[in-house]
């Protein structure tokens, strides 16, 4: 009884939880206002997870009005491998072509031996990434970095 007790009890915690931290659903009317004063918004990033992430928050941001004027991801390091024709990501940005913008680094697609006709439509190069996110800085843009 005592061992049935305890599978039922793990069953419960590991059915119940989530090893994916789940993200804010609904901003307050403060986060909002205080979003709004600056509607430009910037990240640079190095993996898939944080790419698919940063799409995710701009549904996040329109799903509680906040009116975006740009967004735009600076794409650098080993996810550029994953921004070609075909892929899954391809697949994943459909949705985000035309509302947000994707420079990709010129320096990591060197790097990384990625051409630029094999990247996936609605994508821009940009010459280096750190510049790319000093220009948006420079223009008045939110911006983050993961």
């Amino acid at each position: 009884m005592k061992s049935l007790f305890s599978t039922l009890l793990i069953a419960f915690i590991f059915f119940t939880t989530s090893t994916e931290v789940q993200g804010q659903k609904k901003l307050d009317q403060q986060t909002v206002a205080d979003l709004q004063t600056t509607p430009k918004y910037g990240f640079v990033l190095t993996t898939e997870r944080h790419f698919k992430g940063v799409l995710s928050m701009y549904d996040l941001l329109i799903a509680n009005g906040v009116e975006i004027e740009a967004y735009e991801i600076v794409v650098k390091g080993l996810v550029v491998k994953e921004l070609i024709k075909n892929s899954e990501l391809e697949k994943f940005f459909e949705k985000y072509k035309g509302k947000v913008k994707v420079s990709v680094c010129s320096v990591a697609m060197e790097k990384l031996g990625v051409k630029a006709e094999s990247l996936f439509d609605g994508l821009d190069i940009t010459p280096t990434a750190s510049v790319r996110m000093l220009q948006l800085q420079a223009l008045g843009y939110n911006t983050l970095t993961y």
